[in-house]
């Protein structure tokens, strides 16, 4: 029985409950008036249950699917504006003792040489990434508790926080390690991270068994309940996702979306971040050996109806897919992008963009001003904005702000103020004129006076050397 407030995983990810849903969207999504009534019900910018997101994501009708495209773009602008949030990946180590079958940090791969930065490398690191304009950081890590312990962890936590490069710092270092204890997300929370990031990877047990053939990570219970002990160990902020392309989109579609009803149930707060990573190519895996992998078509739908399903949700893509892609998918509702980004280790103090240490290729190779005056280009606001997180709008605080809709009286300041300081510090004389031109017509959609005469003011402190305002 599909219980969503159980602390069991089989409870709240219920196998036969998704089989029923997949059955009922198969036989309804074929039904217009039902169809229609969702996308109704969806206008009101609540969201919608698993079973209503699996009706939308099986309707093929190109009137209503239109529909849903159009319905995305607007609960992303209610929400967030035309804001887009940067941030880069930093992996720390390639160790792992896992034996995921998808990536190439599995144990019995001979070929990728292992690394594990020493502190004092991972300072020159967060230097890199500063010099770039970087204000947001993705920890990333192997799962070895030899190489990789959680003190490790906490130790380089502490020296990305501490590294000052010309004035300027890194401001949330989100985290992206492997499942583990309450006590554990405890000092994880103590040590000042933002959001703690899980991948589900499949949420099809038997699947997920068959792709973690050994390691800890093979306990699917263990993993599925991880952000349960995340909450309870006061890691408010939660980022989820699955791996498309492991299993059926359809089960993976529901199976995410339970687990979001899930928290909402349990905590009264759902994930702050969905991700949406594919399948692709890495060293020793081929996406040919993966049947389900997706093709743009489906994923940009998908990417949609999660929109339209989880209004409140940021929603992140990374450089796995191309620049063609994510321009796709930012008119579909993605929230956030990585830019100028490396997925080996050690990879921003290395010249080539790609080595032999890396997770997975990177399709995107733009740097992160190429990014930034790429979004600028169209319409959207580079955002380096960690403001929610300082002032302690994380959790219940933040999602009552942002499903209200007042939360964009803090973002859109606290974004034209973090762009102003990259067009400053960092950008091209061409970047900066665009930024600028852009900065001065998104003034205008401050809604109250006061904010709007406030961030005006900011502003002007910024181009004479003030830093780090926020609302």
């Amino acid at each position: 029985m599909y219980n969503p407030s159980s602390v069991h995983a089989d409870d709240f990810i219920d196998h036969g409950e998704i089989l029923e849903t997949l059955d009922e969207a198969a036989r309804e999504s074929r039904n217009p008036v039902r169809v229609g009534q969702i996308l109704e019900k969806a206008r009101l910018y609540k969201g919608l249950s698993h079973r209503e997101a699996a009706i939308l994501m099986d309707c093929d009708d190109p009137d209503l699917e239109e529909r849903i495209y159009a319905l995305a773009r607007e609960i992303k602008h209610r929400f967030y504006g035309n804001r887009i949030v940067l941030f880069a990946p930093l992996y720390l180590s390639n160790y792992c003792i896992n034996g995921c079958v998808y990536c190439p940090y599995h144990a019995k791969n001979r070929t990728i040489p292992r690394k594990k930065l020493s502190q004092e490398e991972i300072e020159q690191e967060v230097r890199a990434l500063i010099r770039m304009g970087h204000k947001r950081l993705a920890v990333e890590s192997g799962e070895d508790p030899r190489n990789n312990p959680l003190e490790y962890i906490l130790d380089s936590i502490h020296t990305i926080y501490s590294v000052n490069e010309g004035g300027n710092s890194i401001r949330r270092v989100n985290v992206n390690i492997a499942a583990t204890d309450v006590e554990s997300y405890r000092k994880l929370k103590a040590a000042g991270i933002g959001t703690y990031i899980l991948f589900q990877e499949t949420y099809n047990k038997e699947q997920y068994r068959q792709l973690h053939p050994t390691g800890p990570k093979s306990d699917y219970d263990w993993h599925t309940e991880a952000m349960d002990r995340a909450q309870e160990g006061g890691c408010d902020d939660v980022g989820i996702g699955v791996l498309f392309g492991l299993s059926n989109y359809r089960y993976e579609l529901a199976g995410l979306l339970m687990h979001v009803e899930h928290l909402e149930a349990r905590f009264g707060v759902g994930p702050h971040t969905i991700s949406v990573p594919r399948i692709c190519p890495a060293d020793d895996i081929s996406v040919d050996d993966f049947q389900d992998a997706l093709p743009d078509h489906i994923f940009r739908k998908l990417v949609a109806v999660l929109r339209v399903a989880v209004p409140y949700t940021g929603m992140i893509v990374s450089t796995r897919e191309s620049a063609r892609m994510r321009k796709l998918l930012l008119d579909c509702g993605v929230s956030q992008i990585s830019g100028g980004s490396r997925t080996s280790v050690g990879g921003y103090t290395t010249e080539e963009r790609h080595n032999e240490t890396s997770q997975f290729d990177v399709s995107d190779t733009r740097s992160l001003e190429e990014v930034v005056e790429w979004l600028l280009d169209q319409n959207h606001i580079p955002s380096f904005c960690t403001a929610c997180y300082r002032e302690g709008r994380t959790g219940d605080r933040f999602m009552s702000l942002c499903k209200s809709g007042n939360i964009s009286l803090c973002c859109t300041p606290n974004a034209l103020m973090t762009l102003k300081e990259y067009l400053m510090d960092y950008a091209s004389p061409q970047t900066r004129e665009k930024g600028e031109r852009l900065i001065a017509r998104s003034l205008s959609d401050i809604p109250r006076e006061q904010t709007r005469r406030i961030t005006q003011e900011r502003l002007e402190a910024i181009e004479h050397g003030a830093r780090d305002f926020r609302f």
